[in-house]
């Protein structure tokens, strides 16, 4: 599972967690593999990686990551889903501290599957309570945040879960750089449905297009 470790150091060298914020997870057979509870990018190796099924139990030298439920329910409630990426980047955190949507006001927002990027409500990490108000969030999409924490996002494959989880923050980080203008203007609803129907065939295989 060294496409865990990557992605872990991508993000970091890319500025989306520091130390041994955040946590990623794929599904595996019945259950997921996520990475351990406070281990660094810069150290992380494959074997700390943490095999869990659907009840919550794992076994090992090592614990899983403390939000472990969060991604546990992300694949009861979304079979599609592969991959689970948390992040606490600077800029979509900062916008969850604020309690902020990142609304459509690029069309890019579409990427995470709908015309907004909702903000699930607050609830100490590592709750169920966190889980919850995250599922909920994550109701027909792809990415959320969550307010004084980070955000999360999820994909058919880490790639596309990391993907999200660099536009997003990219997209907050570029919203926040408005604000002092004013609130940005939106894209009208009707052409964020064009919009989100293009990018179901987005990052398609050319051949099946």
């Amino acid at each position: 599972m060294s496409i865990i470790v990557d992605a872990v150091r991508l993000l970091a060298a890319r500025g989306l967690n520091q130390g041994a914020s955040g946590n990623i997870s794929m599904r595996l057979g019945d259950g997921f593999i996520i990475t351990p509870s406070g281990v660094s990018a810069e150290t992380l190796v494959a074997d700390q990686l943490v095999a869990m099924d659907m009840e919550g139990h794992w076994s090992g030298s090592w614990k899983p990551s403390s939000e472990w439920r969060f991604h546990r329910d992300l694949y009861a409630a979304h079979p599609e889903t592969q991959a689970v990426v948390h992040c606490h980047s600077p800029a979509a955190t900062a916008l969850a501290v604020l309690g902020k949507p990142l609304p459509a006001f690029h069309y890019m927002v579409a990427i995470a599957g709908g015309a907004d990027v909702r903000c699930a409500p607050y609830a100490t990490f590592g709750s169920q309570a966190l889980s919850d108000g995250a599922l909920a969030a994550l109701s027909d999409r792809k990415a959320c945040l969550l307010a004084h924490h980070g955000m999360i996002s999820m994909g058919r494959d880490l790639a596309q879960a990391v993907d999200i989880a660099v536009e997003v923050e990219f997209l907050a980080d570029l919203y926040l750089r408005l604000l002092p203008l004013g609130e940005p203007p939106r894209l009208p609803a009707a052409e964020m449905a064009v919009v989100l129907e293009k990018f179901k065939s987005y990052g398609a295989n050319a051949q099946n297009d």
